[in-house]
């Protein structure tokens, strides 16, 4: 009867039978409370305190978009679109598509890999790139799954194995910082190699998803993209002024750190530009808020599920009823402490969030069974990265999510979240129980 994992087979099963993520959250919350022991009282408080960590992200989703049906209605979207179909060619062939296809993919990876560790946007720029290649995806009949699937990979692998930007942070000053704060004793040359193995686990998904799972066609209605996504006409003017947008959101957003403010700045510029002369300042922002409203719901509710799961104290007791199931097998004690890495993450919804949790636990639990330390790493590393992609209240799926439902033809459950957890979740967890047992 433990509250975490109650809890999270119940969001997860809600969630699966189709009802509103918000409202799963909402629920599991409250059941994770009164089974942890708190009142009612007691619950609604701690989940309405918590509700306030998603308040943030929330409203850079709102602005993120509006500035995103902004730059749709500029003409640069049109023009973006204009020139990757134009890779395409007059007369359309399967070589010609497949090469297009590779090249959009590899841009797509890319832009995701950049978005972590070169300019550190996270998923800012998914809202306002991916909402305008949809023509061409459409066009290549390319399975938007298989881009949910890219854009995770280059959201979550990248953080685990690069040490710089997000990466930085999640292996340095969050990763290191909780295992040496429980007594490792691991040094910074240690910890990026610890977690290559599974990242491997992640490249496996990736291969398996572009050349097995996703390769075949897909029809999309062209007729919803195009009342999403209106080809506007182009003016240079506009186009102009659109970049001048676009960099000054991002000059913005790293100098201040905040996706709010620089998306605010991207959509003054157009507000007072007269670049958007045609349509409506006031609706264009409802357009944008209506688009990510689902969303940033989402995560406000997801805030206060984990201040909730927090506030129960279950994680603690559920992997003290582990440790005694465990004995002394030494194999089944890595794949157990991952799995139940995998529920927490999947409940909170970051793997950032997750290892200041679980370290205090994992730490002297892995040191008792006698794992290296590099071993302690990729235990701690990989049980926090579980879960982020896969989970239907992560940013790593809902970023994707976004982008690829701006036209409503790509569902968050079965588009995003069980193509990322099948693709994902599963290799990590085989190849993080290898990277603990050979490390």
């Amino acid at each position: 009867m433990n509250a975490v994992v109650i809890a999270v087979c119940l969001m997860l099963g809600l969630s699966l039978a189709r009802v509103n993520v918000v409202v799963a959250l909402t629920i599991s919350a409250l059941v994770a409370g009164l089974i942890g022991g708190l009142d009612l009282h007691q619950t609604v408080e701690a989940f309405n305190t918590g509700l306030g960590g998603g308040a943030q992200i929330a409203l850079s989703y709102a602005l993120l978009g509006a500035f995103a049906v902004a730059l749709s209605h500029s003409g640069l979207t049109t023009l973006i679109s204009s020139k990757v179909i134009s890779l395409l060619g007059k007369e359309q062939n399967s070589t010609n598509n497949k090469r297009v296809r590779w090249v959009l993919l590899l841009a797509i990876l890319s832009m995701a890999i950049a978005s972590q560790n070169i300019l550190p946007i996270h998923i800012a720029f998914i809202p306002i790139l991916i909402p305008p290649l949809l023509h061409v995806m459409s066009k290549l009949k390319m399975d938007r799954r298989l881009v949910a699937c890219v854009l995770t990979f280059g959201l979550v692998t990248t953080y685990m194995v690069l040490p710089v930007g997000f990466g930085g942070i999640f292996l340095y000053d969050i990763l290191l910082t909780n295992l040496n704060s429980n007594n490792l004793l691991a040094i910074r040359e240690q910890v990026a190699p610890a977690m290559m193995i599974p990242a491997l686990g992640m490249f496996a998904g990736l291969l398996v998803a572009i050349f097995i799972s996703y390769r075949k066609p897909r029809e999309y209605k062209e007729q919803l993209i195009l009342a999403t996504e209106p080809e506007e006409g182009v003016k240079p003017r506009n186009i102009a002024i659109a970049l001048i947008a676009v960099i000054a959101t991002l000059m913005v957003q790293l100098y201040t750190g905040s996706m709010i403010f620089g998306a605010l700045v991207g959509f003054i510029v157009f507000s007072f530009s007269g670049a958007l002369k045609h349509v409506a300042d006031q609706d264009i922002f409802n357009q944008g808020v209506r688009m990510m409203a689902n969303i940033g719901f989402i995560m406000i509710s997801a805030a206060g599920f984990a201040a909730v799961i927090k506030e129960t104290g279950d994680v603690a007791s559920l992997v003290e009823v582990m440790n005694t199931a465990i004995g002394d097998n030494k194999a089944l004690a890595a794949f157990l402490m991952l799995l139940v890495g995998l529920l927490i993450t999947m409940g909170i919804g970051s793997s950032f969030s997750t290892i200041p949790i679980i370290a205090a636990i994992y730490v002297p639990l892995a040191m008792s069974f006698g794992f290296s330390v590099e071993a302690t790493i990729a235990l701690v590393g990989t049980a926090a990265a579980l879960g982020d992609a896969g989970s239907p209240a992560s940013e790593s799926t809902l970023g994707p999510t976004a982008g690829l439902n701006a036209d409503g033809q790509h569902d968050h459950m079965k588009d995003s979240v069980i193509p990322t957890f099948i693709h994902y979740n599963i290799p990590l967890l085989v190849f993080g129980w290898i990277a603990a047992m050979v490390l």
